[in-house]
């Protein structure tokens, strides 16, 4: 991790995002050829990298476990820009787009990144250590607005459907959004020492990086300004690149629910390289808060703000989620449970949530 602040204007990091941006502006509302939407892409991924490296350096200057709220509440509020902007596209395929992209985030953060976390770090660490109390606490309120959000609307009787009426959507707002602003309150300040990196079990410190001069206030806010560039550049060109996406999904003859995978996929990339980066210096605490944190704030910032859009969107609003999406969230709770309760992981956790996320990409694509 670059941290110090000499010449960071020099870097590839400062001019990828503003070169990512032009490609967007210049793109905007435009029918893209086939080149233009390949160059698009290489401009998402370097702004994805770009990304990474930025947080990394704005966490490196606030400390944990704030620095792991940074990239996952800035992704998860432009990705909810992203959901709205689709749904008000309309049409009636985009009605679930808002489920389908929530639940992908929540399957990708707590089996994708979590197990792909798990295995790396277990591979160079043998043992993966974290804090079972603060990760514990983050699994039971994903697994609580999950629930809530995307279970309760299949069996609630009011409305015919998978759907919420105008009350119950805005009790599920208000309760999601309360919950996320009680976790912020324990993670960051009541109990903030359970959701700091654990020392490794010989007692030495496997990150030497933080150890290393905290950036300057210059290249903090240089790099929290780039970081909210690279992001924007990443969910716009992602946006950019959806028309071709559902495209190639519907000339696949693929169902409409590859395309919030895909879109998610895309969008959580800066969180899971970032995850992978810390899991490899030994830091499983950082890892599984990027995780859990970006889950919890991908249902307790996207539903307030669509229960309040769905007052002008073209479009109902479609939560409840089908029996098969249900029964991985079950398994994915409960398998979760089994490997946050010790407070040690190894390489077969790991296994374990990443077989559990191919699920999901599978089922995905062959319902």
């Amino acid at each position: 991790m670059t941290t110090g602040a000499p010449r960071l204007s020099s870097q590839w990091t400062t001019w990828v995002p503003l070169l990512a941006l032009v490609a967007l502006a210049a793109a905007w509302g435009r029918t893209l050829p086939g080149w233009a939407v390949l160059l698009i892409g290489l401009c998402l991924i370097g702004a994805v990298l770009a990304a990474v490296h930025h947080a990394e350096v704005v966490a490196h200057r606030v400390g944990e476990p704030l620095g792991s709220l940074v990239l996952a509440v800035a992704v998860t509020a432009i990705e909810v820009g992203l959901i709205v902007t689709l749904l008000a596209g309309g049409g009636e395929k985009t009605s679930t787009y808002a489920r389908d992209t929530v639940f992908a985030a929540v399957m990708i953060t707590c089996n994708g990144i979590v197990g792909v976390a798990l295995l790396v770090g277990a591979l160079r660490h043998r043992v993966a250590v974290f804090n079972a109390e603060g990760s514990g606490g983050a699994l039971a309120t994903v697994c609580t607005l999950a629930t809530m959000t995307l279970v309760l609307p299949t069996f609630t009787t009011s409305h015919p459907g998978p759907e919420f009426t105008g009350g119950q959507l805005a009790f599920a707002a208000a309760a999601s959004l309360c919950l996320y602003a009680l976790f912020i309150g324990v993670q960051t300040v009541r109990h903030r020492d359970y959701f700091l990196p654990v020392t490794a079990d010989d007692g030495t410190d496997n990150d030497p990086d933080e150890h290393a001069p905290p950036p300057s206030l210059r290249t903090t806010r240089l790099s929290l300004a780039l970081l909210v560039i690279a992001l924007i550049a990443v969910v716009g060109n992602a946006k950019l690149t959806s028309p071709a996406i559902e495209s190639g999904v519907d000339a696949a003859g693929l169902p409409t629910t590859v395309v919030g995978v895909v879109i998610a996929l895309l969008v959580l990339l800066p969180e899971t390289l970032a995850a992978v980066r810390a899991a490899r210096r030994g830091r499983f605490q950082t890892s599984l808060n990027l995780a859990y944190g970006s889950a919890i704030a991908s249902i307790g910032l996207t539903i307030p703000v669509l229960a309040l859009a769905s007052i002008w969107l073209p479009t109902p609003l479609i939560l409840g989620e089908g029996a098969t999406n249900m029964v991985l969230l079950v398994l994915t709770a409960i398998v979760s449970a089994l490997t946050i309760v010790p407070g040690r992981a190894t390489l077969l956790q790991g296994g374990v949530h990443l077989v559990l996320f191919a699920a999901f990409i599978f089922l995905s694509f062959m319902p």
